[in-house]
């Protein structure tokens, strides 16, 4: 598909949502969540930033036990250029729209934090430090600190909340079911699938990654950083 149909599409996707003075409707479908998402990152990167993030590609993909991600390396090739990841889970899409924009938020900063050589996490990028906790409380988010993780815990900030208002953005009425039901037969053997046991390691700066089946301190050495754990 050409660029220029596929900002033709996002267009109209995004023209048929807003109505009323912006207001826009609820989002019911996949292509028009895409779209929504984008907008969303659109605003935040304006707001807080000052513009100053590329784009990244913006995925929904189901993330068990966490609510999005960003990915340091160059994940995406986009006409020859590299391009990072967000990703916003499948399954949490159907939370108030105050709390998927902080989820939204609280990935923009590691991605500020990464591409301003300011290191916000550390236990193979687990650990949320309070540079993280720093950068974020400068930009509409309230931070909470669990005993495992460090700052992590993310809520939307009085401030956030106005200004989601304000450009009227609405839930999203979609979700994927990330428990579903099998039926009533069983899987071959007799028994169901184990969950997978193993973690994912990337390298921050190629983006190359890899899996182990615990946590292990792991370099890449065509780069000579370490990599970072990205979700187990």
């Amino acid at each position: 598909m050409h660029i220029q149909k596929i900002v033709s599409v996002y267009s109209k996707v995004v023209s048929a949502l807003t109505k009323n003075g912006g207001a826009m409707d609820i989002v019911k479908t996949y292509t028009e969540t895409s779209a929504y998402l984008s907008r969303i990152f659109k605003l935040l990167n304006e707001r807080y930033f000052g513009g100053s993030l590329e784009e990244p590609v913006i995925t929904i993909q189901s993330t068990p036990n966490v609510y999005g991600h960003f990915t340091p390396g160059d994940s995406w090739n986009v006409m020859d250029a590299g391009k990072k990841e967000i990703n916003i889970g499948a399954g949490t899409l159907d939370r108030p729209i105050e709390n998927v924009a902080s989820t939204m938020l609280h990935e923009m900063v590691h991605y500020y934090c990464t591409v301003n050589s300011i290191k916000d996490t550390s236990r193979n990028g687990t650990y949320h430090n309070k540079n993280f906790k720093e950068q974020a409380e400068k930009r509409g988010l309230v931070i909470k600190k669990d005993s495992r993780y460090g700052w992590t815990v993310t809520e939307p900030s009085e401030e956030l909340k106005a200004f989601i208002k304000e450009n009227g953005l609405t839930d999203i009425g979609m979700s994927r079911k990330e428990k579903q039901d099998t039926g009533s037969g069983t899987a071959a053997g007799g028994a169901g699938k184990r969950k997978s046991s193993t973690r994912k390691y990337q390298c921050t700066s190629c983006g190359i990654s890899v899996r182990a089946t615990k946590e292990v301190r792991i370099a890449c050495m065509d780069c000579g950083v370490q990599m970072e754990l990205i979700h187990k």
